[in-house]
This record gives C-alpha cells, sequence and structure tokens, in this order.
C-alpha cells in the first residue's frame, strides 16, 4: 500500500481559546484544512508558531508544506508603513511561516500558500502588498464567493483552466510581485489571485480558500507533487 503523502499545515497560535470548560492559549487550526488535505489524498500535520531556526528541519520531515490563512503580515516585512486598517501583528507567525516558506524553497518541497500564505510568499520572495482592498469582504466574519480567471499555461490553468467560483474573505493583495514569481489567476477587477514559480519545483499561492469549498483539485495537485517529489 502506497503512503499517503505527509502535508504540513501551519496554524494560528491565538490567547484564550475555549473549548468545553477551558480557556486556555491554543495552537489553532479550522478543520477545513486538514480535511480538505485528507479529501485530496494526504496526511495533514499541524505546524504550529515555533524557532525559525528549526524550520528547516521540520520541512525536512514533510512531502509538502501549505502555509494557511490568517491575520494580516505585518508590513514592516516588506518595508511599508502600517496602515490605519491593517490588523494586529502576528509576530511569531510571520517568523516561523517565512521560515517554512524559505526551508522549502530551499529543498524543493512543494508548497501552496493560501491567503495570507500567498501574500507571505510573495513577501518572502521581496514582493509588496496592497493593505486594505475595498468590496473584497461583504460581510465580517462570512466567506463570499467571486469568480477567478486562470492564466493559460501556467501550472494553476493547467490545474483548473477554466474560470470558476471560489470562496473568498481577504482585503490585502499582491501588489509588486516577488522575484520570479508570476501571475497565474486575476479576479474580474484585475486583483491577482494566484501566483506561482516556474520550474520544476511546485510553488503555487491562491488568494481564495480552498478548504471553505468543495473544489479540491489545487490541494490534489499538491499532494501529487508531494508524492513524487
Amino acid at each position: 500500500m502506497t503512503a499517503r503523502p505527509l502535508i504540513g499545515v501551519s496554524t494560528y497560535l491565538e490567547s484564550g481559546a475555549r473549548w468545553g470548560v477551558w480557556e486556555l492559549d491554543a495552537a489553532l487550526l479550522p478543520s477545513g484544512y486538514p480535511r480538505l488535505v485528507q479529501r485530496a489524498g494526504g496526511l495533514a500535520a499541524m505546524l504550529p508558531p515555533d524557532d525559525p531556526e528549526r524550520a528547516a528541519a521540520a520541512v525536512a520531515r514533510l512531502d509538502g508544506v501549505v502555509i494557511a490563512g490568517g491575520p494580516d503580515v505585518d508590513p514592516s516585512r516588506y518595508g511599508a508603513e502600517r496602515s490605519p486598517r491593517t490588523g494586529p501583528p502576528a509576530p511569531l507567525r510571520d517568523a516561523w511561516e517565512l521560515a517554512l516558506i524559505r526551508a522549502a524553497l530551499d529543498s524543493g518541497t512543494p508548497l501552496l500558500g493560501i491567503c495570507r500564505g500567498m501574500q507571505l510568499l510573495n513577501v518572502a520572495l521581496g514582493g509588496t502588498l496592497v493593505q486594505h482592498l475595498d468590496g473584497h469582504v461583504a460581510e465580517v466574519g462570512v466567506f463570499g464567493r467571486h469568480p477567478v480567471k486562470p492564466v493559460p499555461g501556467t501550472r494553476y490553468g493547467g490545474i483548473a483552466p477554466e474560470p470558476a467560483s471560489v470562496p473568498t474573505y481577504h482585503h490585502q493583495a499582491v501588489d509588486r510581485l516577488g522575484d520570479g514569481l508570476v501571475v497565474s489567476a486575476h479576479a474580474e477587477d484585475g486583483t491577482v489571485e494566484a501566483v506561482e514559480l516556474p520550474g520544476s519545483s511546485w510553488v503555487l499561492g491562491v488568494q481564495w480558500h480552498p478548504e471553505m469549498g468543495e473544489d479540491v483539485r489545487v490541494v490534489r495537485a499538491l499532494v501529487r507533487a508531494a508524492a513524487t517529489s
């Protein structure tokens, strides 16, 4: 029996989380992430914030990495002043996930960034972010949907060759592209919805939240790449 690829997924680190009779600090991950990895044929492992020096060792034990969605990236990471509409910083998570991204890129480990994860991938490669977009969050705490159009000839275009309606919740986006990245999908208003690194390594970022939908194609492609890398 062929072993399922082990896919590490980065997590939140939150104070005062509640479950049952407990209210404690917790490493959290919405269940849609591991469920999506499982549906796509992988085994999911949580990667809570840790010492960035340990990122390479962690990635070496994995077949693939997912950088999950979450809080805004600290603008100081890309040399910008903080906008009043940018959320509170998450320094431990920023440092850990940037280290995971760099370790995956250095080792050629398949890498998927989701929403914040795509934005952090762009920042890791020297890019910048738009700190606020109007009209991309219809209601606070409620996921919306909008169509994205793939760019023909890209990795994402090969995974999903036709425009698709995707689950979305974001107010930030890619501005200046990071070194080597290419755009592989757009929203109708031109917002960058997917980026990737051309070449032999499997590296993709998507602005939307596939863990909130039924379409497993992106994560299935990651799992397949992880099985052969």
